[in-house]
């Protein structure tokens, strides 16, 4: 069963993944925020009749069986009728509110056509509302993504100061722990040097990022000396800061950059691979070029969503999702009961009210990720609209031409938290794990 349950996760993330971006790069602004906004509604539905589905309902139970099974279809078709009914057209380049009620509605014989037609009153309400939660959600999403991400880091602080006290194998955990730390480090200091590499970066990014860079080691450098910290947190504190940048500044690259021509091939005096090997690859292109064009369209179709996505979005969605279920285990850990709760899910059946809000979240969690998704690409097209990264679309169709600054102040944010954190704690704080056994 378990089985099924991933790939059918598996199968609902790459269609999320591909289809949302689509539907903004095929159909335009509008066109995607009514797509999520679709898709959000429907997901937060469907799990609203699985919350209130008992188990002695066979019919209801049935019912959530069948929308289940049939959300492979509906994914699709709603994508489809919102490329029908919201691409972009010669007259659809204003606001919604210029739309909705200004002269261009004349055209609008009934009262019927000017509330339900095309550009009508309750398409504006609903399509500009949702852009209005996306755009108010953005600074709430980064900064429950900057806390839960110092949550996760002192989390494991905690832990592997348990396993280097324990006893028994000590020497062995803080060897290996030194040297996943200095890999952290060493990982982290890499892809900073891959930033400074960028030619958008000015005098004032590179001071930014100096800034940023030095109170992150001091922090660091502070945790450790103090006995407040260890290198695991410190470490992670550090790799932590360095995403963010690169986050930021990744987003002022175009999704497929143009490569210079490669030169011209010469001929080699010698077969790349043995005959035996070019023979088979020869016969495996002469069998694909045989398939039917209905595979080549749907490769062809793939490859085109897949040139859409941005790695900096796709990161940041990951990451972001990552900690936040990290989060769920760890206050329930940090509440109640130790290390039994970082197995266990939460559920609305936890006795501790935090519990019982997380695991109520956790059923809407399909339309959590489409709306933090929505939001993480609609910052990267108002990123690069801002930066002059070939974002103009954005703000033809009504976008924001906005920048980065609430990923700096997560970074300033997160730091001051930190900071804060090892001044009033306690040298060797085993919130976590002060009552697991060490024997």
């Amino acid at each position: 069963m378990w089985i099924f349950r991933i790939t059918s996760a598996v199968i609902f993330l790459t269609s999320i993944v591909l289809s949302v971006p689509l539907g903004f790069d095929v159909g335009g602004r509008t066109c995607g925020l009514a797509f999520s906004l679709s898709l959000a509604t429907f997901y937060f539905w469907y799990s609203v009749l699985r919350l209130a589905t008992p188990d002695k309902s066979r019919f209801r139970y049935a019912l959530v069986r069948a929308i289940g099974l049939t959300q492979w279809i509906i994914l699709p078709s709603l994508l489809i009728w919102s490329l029908n009914r919201f691409s972009v057209d010669a007259d659809n380049s204003s606001g919604w509110v210029e739309r909705t009620f200004s002269g261009k509605r004349a055209q609008d014989t009934t009262l019927r056509e000017w509330v339900f037609g095309p550009d009508g009153l309750v398409e504006a309400l609903t399509i500009g509302t949702w852009d209005k939660l996306l755009r108010w959600s953005t600074p709430v999403f980064q900064l429950v993504e900057g806390f839960c991400s110092l949550l996760v880091i002192q989390a494991a602080g905690q832990i592997t100061r348990w396993l280097v006290n324990r006893g028994g194998r000590s020497d062995s955990w803080m060897i290996g722990l030194l040297v996943m730390s200095a890999s952290i480090i060493s990982s982290s200091v890499y892809f900073l040097w891959r930033v400074m590499q960028f030619p958008e970066i000015g005098n004032v990014d590179a001071t930014l990022i100096g800034i940023t860079v030095t109170c992150a080691v001091f922090l660091g450098a502070w945790g450790i000396g103090s006995g407040k910290g260890n290198p695991v947190e410190s470490s992670l504190l550090f790799a932590y800061i360095v995403l963010c940048i690169y986050q930021i500044f990744t987003d002022y690259q175009p999704s497929h950059p143009l490569d210079p021509m490669p030169p011209p091939p010469q001929a080699a005096d010698f077969p790349p691979f043995p005959p035996i090997i070019m023979a088979s690859y020869t016969t495996l292109i002469h069998v694909l070029s045989t398939l039917p064009s209905t595979i080549h369209g749907g490769f062809n179709f793939i490859m085109a969503a897949l040139s859409t996505i941005t790695p900096s979005v796709i990161i940041s969605l990951a990451y972001r999702f990552f900690v936040l279920y990290a989060s769920t285990r760890i206050i329930p850990a940090i509440r109640e009961s130790g290390a039994r709760a970082l197995s266990q899910e939460a559920s609305l059946e936890d006795s501790d009210g935090a519990g019982q809000i997380l695991g109520l979240l956790s059923w809407f969690s399909p339309s959590i990720l489409i709306t933090v998704y929505t939001s993480l690409l609609m910052q990267h097209f108002a990123s690069t609209s801002g930066e002059g990264g070939g974002g103009e679309w954005w703000t033809s169709q009504g976008g924001d031409a906005g920048g980065n600054l609430w990923r700096w102040i997560n970074v300033a944010g997160t730091m001051a938290l930190y900071a804060l954190e090892l001044y009033l704690g306690k040298e060797d704080d085993g919130t976590l794990t002060g009552h697991w056994k060490a024997d």
